[in-house]
C-alpha cells in the first residue's frame, strides 16, 4: 500500500489506484466525454499545439512543465490543471516521468 500525505490544498489518499479512481469519477461528474490515464517517460516533449475544447489534467505521479508563450508553469503530482482552450502551448515531462488523469470535452 502506498500512503501519501499532502499539506494545504493537496489531498490525503491511501493508494495511487484510489486517487486515480476518484479523479476519473470527478471528471465524469463534470461531464467530460473522454477520460483516461496516460503516462510518459522523463523528457517526453509535446510540441506547440492548441486544444479546441476543454482539457483538464490531474497529475498522480511526476511532473510536467508547460510553456505558454515563454511563460513556464510546472504541474506536479497532486495538482490539477485546466488547459486554457485555444491557447498555444508546448510541454516537457519532468525528470521522473509522469502519470496523469485526463478529461477531454
Amino acid at each position: 500500500m502506498i500512503l501519501r500525505l499532502k499539506i494545504g490544498r493537496k489531498f490525503w489518499y491511501n493508494s495511487d489506484m484510489e486517487l486515480s479512481e476518484r479523479w476519473i469519477q470527478k471528471f465524469e461528474s463534470e461531464g467530460f466525454a473522454n477520460i483516461f490515464e496516460w503516462d510518459d517517460p522523463a523528457g517526453t516533449v509535446y510540441p506547440a499545439h492548441k486544444h479546441q475544447g476543454k482539457v483538464s489534467l490531474f497529475v498522480t505521479d511526476g511532473s510536467i512543465t508547460f510553456d505558454f508563450a515563454g511563460v513556464s508553469r510546472e504541474i506536479k503530482a497532486g495538482e490539477r490543471f485546466d488547459v486554457p482552450v485555444g491557447e498555444e502551448h508546448a510541454a516537457v515531462v519532468g525528470p521522473d516521468g509522469w502519470i496523469v488523469i485526463v478529461g477531454e470535452e
